[in-house]
């Protein structure tokens, strides 16, 4: 079973071809799960950003699994995922979001987990989208059931769905502890009038929300209420489903990303959403092991300061 407290404290193609942040950049705390000497020691160690609730902190890069691990859950389809999940692991990272309407990628992750020690060394995050107190808690169950696991780290309410019945249910759970934190999510700027006062008015653990260099409205709206809330921040579609892949197709990443650190365009977009220091994951698509060590990259090192985080946003926008 899981701890019940807190811890201590297409791009293919392209993969061929804030002020806080500087501050936030070294490695506050290594997972107990690892020992010294692993593959981190060589590649630097993940930066670490606090869930301000607990001072519990999580390596800042999660991989998001719907779309890509929405697979038939089979020996053949599941092994790739199981190694992109192994090396997200082996090179220091936790945060693992699904759902139960990501179609199969809760059974495939149930999968993985019932192999090795890997879900101990995981912070799991799921949701709920059922309407009615209910509806709401069997489809709990069947996450739980799916994948395999006695306590979930995080459940969220996915999309402000029936927020008030499901927060309640949450909340039950969250005092039988069967889950460790609630939360709620959104992954589009119109929900920001329905996410606000749930902020404003809920005691909430997490939100995820829609945030990229070229979909910046969350750092107007959502971003700066969190952090007054201390509420944690998971950042959904940091590529904008590809549409920034799309965006700089053919180009070369600029000249001034060098200097922290950027040598694709996945760490280029990456690192401008953990400029940010109300940011503390992000959630990209990982279904390849070349693609975990890419985007692991990103947070590795240095961070942009507000002066080139407004350089990128600036270069993004010129396009």
């Amino acid at each position: 079973m899981r701890p019940e407290t807190p811890r201590p404290l297409s791009r293919r193609a392209l993969l061929a071809a804030g002020a806080l942040a500087p501050l936030l950049a070294p490695a506050l705390a290594a997972s107990p799960a690892r020992a010294a000497g692993d593959a981190r020691d060589a590649e630097g160690a993940l930066i670490r950003r606090p869930i301000p609730k607990s001072g519990e902190t999580l390596p800042a890069m999660g991989i998001g699994t719907s779309r890509r691990y929405e697979v038939e859950p089979t020996p053949d389809k599941v092994a790739p995922l199981e190694a992109a999940v192994r090396r997200f692991v082996e090179l220091g990272g936790s945060v693992i979001d699904t759902a139960p309407s990501y179609g199969t990628a809760e059974d495939v992750l149930g999968r993985i987990f019932a192999k090795g020690d890997l879900r101990e060394k995981v912070f799991l995050a799921s949701k709920v989208s059922a309407s009615g107190a209910e509806g709401g808690r069997a489809e709990i169950q069947r996450s739980f059931e799916r994948m395999g696991v006695d306590v979930i780290d995080l459940i969220a309410v996915h999309n402000l769905i029936d927020t008030g019945t499901n927060l309640a249910t949450l909340r039950d759970l969250k005092a039988r502890r069967k889950i460790r934190y609630v939360g709620v999510t959104v992954w589009r700027d119109g929900q920001f009038d329905g996410l606000e006062p749930v902020l404003r008015t809920e005691p909430l653990d997490f939100v995820q929300v829609n945030y990229a260099v070229d979909n910046r409205a969350a750092a107007e709206r959502v971003l700066p209420l969190a952090a007054d809330k201390g509420v944690a921040v998971m950042v959904n579609v940091p590529f904008g489903r590809d549409r920034l892949f799309k965006a700089v197709q053919g180009k070369p990443v600029p000249d001034f990303a060098r200097a922290f650190g950027c040598e694709t365009w996945p760490q280029f977009f990456l690192k401008y959403v953990l400029g940010h220091p109300a940011v503390t994951c992000p959630i990209p698509g990982m279904a390849k092991v070349s693609y975990v060590e890419d985007n692991c990259a990103a947070a590795r090192g240095r961070l942009p300061d507000a002066a080139e985080r407004r350089q990128m946003e600036a270069f993004i926008d010129a396009l």
